[in-house]
């Protein structure tokens, strides 16, 4: 099925057109499979993305700036995100010494823990992308990546 198909538009302007679409319709779609593989552990798909970026951040801890910058989602609530994480006990918040305005942000072990469970899911993720070989999936990351320069 086409990019046409699916969203029942035949015309567009030209094939950048489509391709702007057709990478909409792909994004969101990986999100949405991604979130319903999520709903299990009660975590939303920009708190898995903070979770993860902590846990390769881990046993340093991060700012909420570098947070920020490694997001995924840019429009994240940063500041919203950490501190409902930290009610859930997976993150740490605490003061800066350098800088009291700003704070620093660790994993914790229930974190990492939770991270673990959902590593075991990764499979079931990946399904969305599994119509593609391994050499076509290293294919389009290269031209996405071009997209990026």
């Amino acid at each position: 099925m086409t990019i046409d198909e699916k969203i029942k538009q035949t015309k567009f302007r030209n094939e950048y057109h489509r391709l702007i679409a057709n990478l909409h319709f792909q994004g969101l779609r990986v999100i949405d499979a991604t979130e319903e593989q999520l709903k299990p552990f009660a975590v939303s798909f920009q708190q898995f993305n903070l979770l993860s970026i902590l846990r390769g951040q881990h046993p340093k801890s991060a700012s909420a700036t570098l947070l920020k910058d490694r997001m995924l989602d840019k429009n994240s609530d940063v500041s919203r995100l950490i501190e409902r994480l930290r009610r859930k006990g997976l993150v740490e918040r605490h003061t800066c010494p350098k800088d009291r305005r700003a704070v620093d942000v660790t994993i914790t072990q229930q974190g990492l823990a939770l991270l673990s469970s959902i590593d075991d899911l990764n499979c079931e993720m990946e399904k969305v992308v599994n119509p593609l070989t391994p050499d076509e999936a290293r294919q389009l990351n290269e031209l996405l990546n071009k997209l990026i320069s």
